[in-house]
């Protein structure tokens, strides 16, 4: 295994130190790792922002079954690229992960590709129908050890199969992650329902569809004394509702997505489908809500919710686009953008909501560590003075479904550590040759 002496970083911003890395953890900091560094590949790291390695709760790979969009393989280097070394692929692939057949399928691809540690999220329900819970405690107990379970994509609007499912997850240290939607209220629906909907003739998507089921499922978590995570919540009420929920000491955790934090419902002024996902893009006064819920502890991290899609589900007309935004390789840009530019978020603030935060709700061992002698080397680099304009054809991603194609943002991923491996480095994946998912 290459060592590494990471030469002048700035851990979570501070001063500039020296880090080395060498069999798989931090062997030393400060003075002493130049000391120690005989052999070491020097990576010049002047200026630069280290960071433990980003950890993202929300993730969509597609394998099995959409390998035209995104493979594990393809997923987890834009997830690298991006700065990443843990991800949650969501349950929502052909078939279902609702079997420890098939999280251990996915888990196993992941370490097949080995460019970040693949950890399978589990539906709750069979088949995402929301009708029977499915083999949580079987997937608990697989190889891949699965702490989290979601039907993400669909709600699990029935609220004795919400209860049920919460009570399971208590003995398996599990966390049910919801998709707050009520359907009823969302049908047809096509983007945030509001004055723009009105003007564009767009199904509207009211925002007491997603408050409405996270307002419910939090009295249920009370109740049984179980953990929710509220998957990509967006609206202010929904941050006032999950701040109340806090207040009571109910266990529950929230994420934001970078594009909730950055774009509103006015791009679906364009008709462009890159802007429609689910749940939509929302008012300027929620965007407002989010960032000050993420800034002052409300919303625990940032997640992708990295949705990718082949070409002709974008590149149609509105309605029959597809819902979802890729967002591995843009999460970090968008989050320097709007909170750390704005000073509502220092570095080790960064740290917490894409690194900490996600590993401890996940229940992640061996991510989101201090950068501190002893622990993994779990490391990304970042530059923070670069800006670049975000080419999806130069992603690592397989799709392009990027909504900030042409926009311009700070921050430049230069280099990640997997357990001291470098997967990144010069800013660009490290080259390897692609395993066969077949």
């Amino acid at each position: 295994m290459t060592s590494y002496l990471l030469r002048g970083a700035r851990p979570l911003g501070t001063d500039a130190t020296d880090l080395l890395l060498r069999d798989g953890v931090v062997a030393a900091v400060g003075p002493e790792a130049s000391r120690s560094a005989t052999g070491a590949e020097v990576v010049d790291a002047d200026g630069l922002v280290a960071l433990p390695g980003l950890v993202d709760l929300h993730t969509h790979l597609r394998e099995p079954g959409r390998e035209d969009t995104e493979t594990v393989w393809t997923g987890t280097r834009a997830a690298a690229a991006g700065g990443f070394t843990a991800v949650h692929a969501m349950a929502n692939t052909t078939p279902v992960a609702d079997t420890a057949g098939v999280v251990e399928q996915v888990w196993n691809l992941g370490r097949q590709a080995g460019w970040v540690d693949v950890h399978p999220v589990g539906a709750v329900s069979v088949g995402l129908r929301g009708e029977q819970l499915a083999e949580l405690g079987a997937m608990a107990s697989s190889a891949a050890r699965v702490r989290v379970f979601s039907d993400d994509g669909h709600c699990v609007a029935d609220p004795v199969l919400m209860r049920r499912a919460l009570e399971y997850v208590k003995a398996l240290d599990g966390v049910i992650a919801q998709h707050a939607q009520e359907p009823r209220l969302t049908k047809g629906a096509q983007m945030h329902e509001g004055a723009v909907s009105a003007e564009l003739g767009l199904t509207g998507w009211p925002a007491v569809a997603e408050e409405a089921i996270i307002a419910r499922d939090v009295l249920l978590a009370e109740h049984v004394g179980s953990r929710l995570h509220v998957c990509h919540l967006s609206t202010a009420g929904s941050v006032e509702i999950v701040r109340w929920a806090k207040s009571r000491g109910i266990a529950v955790t929230a994420e934001v997505t970078p594009h909730h934090l950055l774009l509103t419902d006015e791009s679906a002024r364009t008709y462009d489908p890159r802007y429609k996902v689910n749940p939509p893009l929302r008012t300027a006064e929620d965007v407002e809500a989010v960032r000050e819920g993420l800034a002052d502890g409300t919303i625990d991290i940032v997640a992708t919710d990295h949705a990718p899609h082949a070409v002709e589900d974008k590149d149609c007309e509105w309605p029959a686009g597809a819902f979802g935004m890729t967002g591995l390789e843009t999460a970090l840009p968008v989050v320097m953008e709007t909170m750390v530019s704005t000073g509502r978020l220092g570095w080790e603030d960064v740290a917490r909501v894409m690194s900490t935060a996600p590993a401890r709700i996940g229940r992640v061992t061996g991510q989101g560590r201090p950068l501190a002698a002893g622990e993994p080397a779990n490391v990304t680099l970042v530059d923070p003075a670069a800006r670049r304009v975000v080419d999806p054809t130069a992603q690592a991603t397989r799709s392009r479904n990027s909504p900030f194609a042409g926009t311009e943002l700070p921050g430049r991923v230069v280099a990640t550590f997997l357990r001291g491996t470098a997967t990144v480095l010069d800013g660009a994946p490290v080259a390897r040759e692609e395993r066969s998912t077949a």
